[in-house]
């Protein structure tokens, strides 16, 4: 179908005359008749009644789709129309939880903006609960996560691996451990912070060593929440051994965890992304995390 013809068609179907739908397309009224007739031609059946000028059951029916068609069409010349001239693209979202993956994090955004200066990009907190979600509900291209998982559609790349802390109040039995370490049977019944239900199994395995009880009265979805309750004497969390280098807190104490494994830190991203830029993202961090990555996890 000619999108004239259509035009043509629904200015006489929403004017009631065809010299008003004439005047109102700038034509004449035998271009718009003639575009009438062609259409009826094509569909094989009478479009309008002549007189009273009003749409046949046929008509009402393609006015319909007719409205449909022509706004899908303006808006393919808008968006087209945007791109032509400049208009700016969405932005590379970079989402981080907690401090991502160390020194690398900060390394990788750095390294983007110096290779890409024209691609504008933005930095999403992520809670301990979006490990997935995020990028399975496109808000954001690519997640600093921890700790490593495997999940059917998203790539995931090593970045640190690092020892295991405890982060515990300054006021606990524990403290003066700091220095030595401790062992996961001194740290596995504390009174860990709780996680909501809907947490991914990765990140509740990681933050309690795989069997801790959850005993706090307190929840937590960001490191803030973490320390804030730790801090207070209600709870206590874990974590990778570079956060107490990005989070020193009053009333808090970082113990490290001598026997337990070493755990990761990741970039995920979606299977087979089509946009570029997330492919030039995900080659500069891999990159600088075999660079960064002793200095990372020391």
């Amino acid at each position: 179908m000619d999108l004239r013809r259509l035009s043509s068609f629904l200015a006489v179907v929403e004017e009631g005359h065809f010299g008003r739908a004439a005047t109102r397309l700038f034509l004449s009224p035998a271009a718009v008749t003639g575009h009438i007739q062609q259409l009826e031609r094509e569909f094989g059946t009478p479009l309008l009644e002549r007189s009273p000028v009003a749409p046949t059951p046929a008509g009402r029916r393609l006015a319909s789709h007719a409205r449909t068609l022509l706004a899908a069409a303006n808006a393919a010349l808008d968006d087209v129309a945007e791109v032509a001239q400049g208009a700016p693209r969405r932005p590379l979202r970079v989402g981080v939880m907690g401090h991502g993956s160390a020194e690398v994090t900060p390394a990788a955004v750095s390294a983007f903006r110096r290779a890409r200066p024209d691609v504008p990009l933005s930095l999403v907190q992520l809670n301990f609960t979006e490990h997935c979600s995020a990028l399975r509900e496109d808000r954001v291209d690519v997640a600093f996560v921890r700790p490593v998982f495997q999940s059917e559609g998203i790539t995931v790349d090593v970045l640190t691996t690092e020892q295991r802390i405890v982060v515990v109040s300054a006021a606990s039995s524990l403290a003066d451990a700091a220095r030595e370490g401790v062992r996961r049977a001194d740290i596995i019944d504390l009174p860990y912070l709780r996680l909501p239900p809907h947490t991914p199994r990765p990140f509740t395995d990681y933050l309690y060593f795989d069997e801790g009880e959850r005993r706090s009265p307190d929840y937590a979805l960001t490191p803030h929440d973490c320390l804030t309750s730790v801090a207070a004497g209600r709870g206590a969390g874990s974590a990778l051994k570079s956060f107490a280098r990005y989070y020193p807190w009053p009333g808090t104490v970082y113990i490290p965890v001598l026997d337990a494994p070493w755990a990761h830190s990741v970039l995920a991203t979606r299977d087979k992304d089509p946009d570029p830029e997330v492919r030039i993202f995900r080659a500069l961090t891999v990159a600088l995390a075999r660079e960064l990555g002793p200095a990372a996890a020391r």
